[in-house]
């Protein structure tokens, strides 16, 4: 079989789950990471005859693929702003959103050396090494709950080359010794409410990890409002806070940040349009 044949192939067996678009992407992402060819050389070399064994492993991928599993576990990495990332079901697999929560942090930033960034809640650390390799000179610290976690970020960060300071603790615990120490407070917390469980694909309801992605129905803002006390203690006067944001509760999320007594307090929208995003600023 050759590897168009096998391509046709194994697009038609995904077009059950997926449209045909992502079909393709991930059957192009498969070959690609298995075999080291692009695009390009798929379309020059399509005829080229594919080995048994070869044939085998594609097909054994398939086959989870066709039980919702996400592409990026089975191959153990995905790319994600710029840089590939080795994500397992410890760590959620990096958004597009997220990665324009980092270009607006660059934005802002991009221009100043020597900043100190907290990263809560980093998971595979993407947010982190993102903004340690945007940043310049930047100190970064990254904190999780979870020893699994961190266990990815560190080797994401060793295979990117950028220094973080990654750390186990956890984002609901009070702050005690570091008082006026960043610039910069980032965090993509927990904030899926449990009642959206019904809505949500298999392929990320059955595999990524639910310590990452839900807050309970009657506390949507438990990790949102830890983050806001703690940032106000640890940001330095005039630091800024930047969060990616559940859109059902952005209005709400807005009011309890003006209430703790942020300035500038900002809604921003995803590229879908969406209410992704909050900034605010710690007083002078």
């Amino acid at each position: 079989m050759t590897i168009s044949q096998y391509t046709h192939k194994a697009i038609g067996q995904l077009a059950p789950l997926y449209d045909e678009s992502e079909a393709r992407w991930i059957v192009r992402t498969m070959v690609e990471s298995i075999t080291g060819m692009s695009r390009t050389d798929m379309l020059l070399h399509g005829d080229r005859e594919m080995e048994p064994e070869t044939v085998a492993r594609y097909d054994g991928i398939i086959a989870r693929l066709l039980k919702h599993e996400p592409i990026q576990y089975i191959l153990g990495e995905t790319y994600w702003h710029g840089m590939t990332l080795k994500v397992s079901p410890a760590v959620l697999i990096p958004r597009e959103e997220t990665s324009e929560l980092v270009d607006i942090i660059v934005k802002d930033y991009g221009d100043r050396q020597d900043l100190s960034v907290m990263d809560i809640c980093t998971g595979s650390g993407c947010i982190a090494i993102a903004l340690a390799r945007n940043l310049p000179f930047a100190s970064v610290t990254g904190i999780d709950i979870s020893a699994d976690a961190l266990a990815v970020a560190r080797e994401n960060a060793s295979l990117c080359k950028a220094h973080i300071d990654f750390e186990q603790k956890d984002a609901l615990a009070p702050v005690a010794d570091e008082q006026d120490k960043y610039d910069i407070v980032v965090s993509n917390p927990p904030y899926i409410a449990q009642h959206e469980e019904k809505e949500m694909d298999s392929n990320v309801l059955d595999y990524e990890p639910h310590l990452a992605l839900f807050v309970p129905d009657n506390d949507p803002m438990k990790f949102y409002s830890a983050i806001s006390r703690n940032s106000m203690a640890t940001l330095k006067p005039g630091g800024k806070l930047y969060l990616e944001i559940n859109p059902l509760f952005s209005d709400r999320l807005a009011s309890m940040l003006t209430g703790d007594g942020w300035d500038n307090v900002t809604v921003i929208k995803d590229m879908h349009g969406k209410d992704r995003f909050a900034t605010a600023t710690k007083p002078e």
